[in-house]
């Protein structure tokens, strides 16, 4: 799915190669005013929205977060930081992550970054310049934290839709993952506390604000960053959320990954319908389907408008071609992402002639939230001309 890397989404999520993807905590709704996050495309991954909450927030309804199963041996919490890190990935997955590793939260790495956004890369995602420098160095997100506990999820559905006049973005047919893994993330925050960190120092996010989940992700130990900006998980692949805890508990740290398994494929490359890729692991939004789609506000060009096609919500194609999601790429096991008809086949003509109350109710708590009505309806509407041009 190309819906732009979160985090490449979001400067290409951090990077600076990549440019679009979705974001972070889901204890509110999606309905109300959202935060600077990354562009719900293609992650990333990207997009987009971002709310890191602290480990003792409550949610929109007052109800206390829940804590995280199984967080521990009952005679007391470990205190060596190899015994608390093996806690900590053990109430990650309890909470239903399919990979978590743990890194520190040193600098990130400059000159890409500046160098996607003066290129002007980021296109019309201002919020991207504003974070930068958060981006750069992720200590500086949450104060006093220290350590990064990342985990991947798989969204991916077993059954390919049936073909239809617009296509959707497979992160998009079921619930909206910033509710989901929200309310796991929070749950896993909990767990870290109840281990000793500080709730003050301790938040969450997912595909939120200026975390550089993918560069982070990279540096616990969860994969590399693909040509397509895509963190690639060897027994994973890319189609997966990426979520992080931010905390201060004394953690050990996982080896990077280092290698790069890409080797001299050119597949995501070559095959993007809209030559977004300057280079390996540059993407230019501007030119991205999940962008225009999802974070571009307004009217498309003609140019803009031909470079849709029939994608209503994000794109897949740079993921699709990719050999490691064809050989390796896992099911995902999450109920609430299971296909709804209303996402995965969507009229395009229903989807115009929709006023915005209906779309609320039918589309609350889903990723068609990010563009929202107007957005949708301008997709849809570009999708219609497209088939009859």
């Amino acid at each position: 799915m190309r819906a732009l890397p979160a985090s490449e989404r979001s400067m290409a999520r951090e990077q600076g190669d990549a440019c679009v993807a979705p974001t972070s905590g889901v204890l509110e709704s999606r309905a109300s005013p959202l935060p600077d996050c990354a562009p719900c495309v293609g992650a990333t991954h990207a997009s987009p929205c971002s709310w890191g909450l602290p480990a003792s927030e409550k949610d929109s309804k007052g109800t206390d977060v829940a804590p995280a199963r199984s967080t521990g041996p009952r005679s007391g919490p470990p205190t060596s930081p190899d015994a608390l890190t093996a806690a900590a990935k053990r109430a990650a997955r309890a909470n239903g992550f399919h990979a978590v590793g743990v890194c520190d939260l040193g600098p990130i790495e400059r000159d890409a970054l500046r160098r996607w956004l003066e290129a002007g890369c980021a296109g019309s995602m201002q919020y991207l310049h504003r974070q930068a420098a958060k981006r750069q160095e992720p200590a500086q997100i949450a104060p006093g934290s220290t350590r990064a506990v990342v985990v991947l999820k798989s969204y991916l559905q077993p059954d390919e839709p049936p073909p239809g006049p617009g296509r959707v973005a497979r992160y998009a047919w079921g619930e909206d993952y910033h509710r989901v893994l929200g309310e796991q993330l929070a749950a896993l925050a909990a767990a870290l506390v109840e281990l000793g960190a500080s709730p003050d120092a301790t938040r969450w996010y997912v595909d939120a604000g200026p975390v550089p989940e993918r560069e982070l992700a990279q540096r616990a130990g969860l994969g590399w960053m693909a040509k397509n900006t895509m963190l690639i998980h060897p027994r994973l692949g890319s189609y997966t959320f990426i979520g992080a805890v931010l905390t201060d508990l004394e953690l050990a740290v996982d080896p990077p990954f280092t290698a790069d398994h890409c080797g001299s494929c050119r597949a995501c490359l070559d095959a993007c319908p809209t030559a977004a890729f300057a280079q390996p692991r540059w993407l230019d939004a501007r030119r991205c389907i999940s962008y225009l789609t999802i974070e571009h506000r307004g009217r498309f060009t003609e140019r803009e408008g031909a470079w849709i096609g029939d994608w209503l919500f994000g794109c897949d194609v740079c993921q699709d071609v990719c050999p490691w999601n064809d050989k390796f790429a896992q099911l995902t096991d999450e109920p609430r992402f299971a296909p709804r008809t209303e996402l995965v086949a969507p009229s395009p003509a229903e989807l115009v002639l929709l006023d915005p109350a209906d779309f609320r109710t039918r589309y609350r708590h889903t990723a068609f939230e990010r563009p929202g009505p107007a957005g949708i309806a301008r997709n849809a509407r570009q999708v219609i001309a497209n088939r009859t041009t």
